[in-house]
């Protein structure tokens, strides 16, 4: 093979490559806009069938107990199956609000509003593998599912996921 089709297929590889890795991200911005920052933080919860549930307090930016982010499970009805597992954050000083991940209150199937469900489904509003990003009051959310694990492979049936999750000031969309 000539030197120029062996370079030729390297660019090619090379190129293919790194649009196989390109994580997709999606913005959106809360129905709650306000003044308020936290205590920046990072962090990954490891959910399975016998550990589902997660609970975190974000702490506000001096230093107080202000939201709660919690993670739960989604199944079939009257199953105890996980098919995906929902992220929600509530202000602990008002609890009026269901979930302020979201972009709107009222449900609605559009991608902005559904970056809090962690559902490997393929017609899912948003993939997967994506980079979720929500800015609420002055901070912003990143969620990113990591890894997950069907059992068996081929089922709908989780019976793992690792989610990262980060807590900041300035808008993470400037670095990878």
């Amino acid at each position: 093979m000539k030197w120029w089709a062996l370079l030729l297929l390297s660019v090619l590889a090379g190129a293919w490559s790194s649009a196989a890795q390109t994580t997709p991200v999606f913005y959106a911005e809360s129905y709650r806009k306000g003044a308020t920052r936290v205590t920046e933080e990072r962090f990954e919860a490891r959910l399975t069938p016998q550990d589902p549930d997660y609970r975190e307090l974000v702490k506000d930016a001096a230093g107080n107990d202000r939201y709660e982010m919690t993670i739960a499970p989604q199944g079939p009805s009257g199953d105890t199956k996980i098919t995906s597992w929902s992220v929600r954050l509530r202000d602990l000083r008002h609890n009026i609000y269901h979930n302020i991940l979201m972009a709107n209150q009222e449900p609605s199937s559009a991608s902005e509003n559904n970056l809090w469900w962690l559902n490997p489904n393929p017609s899912s509003p948003v993939s997967i593998r994506a980079r979720r990003i929500v800015r609420v009051d002055s901070y912003y959310v990143v969620i990113q599912v990591k890894d997950m694990h069907f059992t068996p492979l081929d089922s709908p049936y989780l019976d793992s996921m690792t989610v990262y999750f980060e807590f900041v000031n300035a808008d993470p969309r400037s670095t990878p």
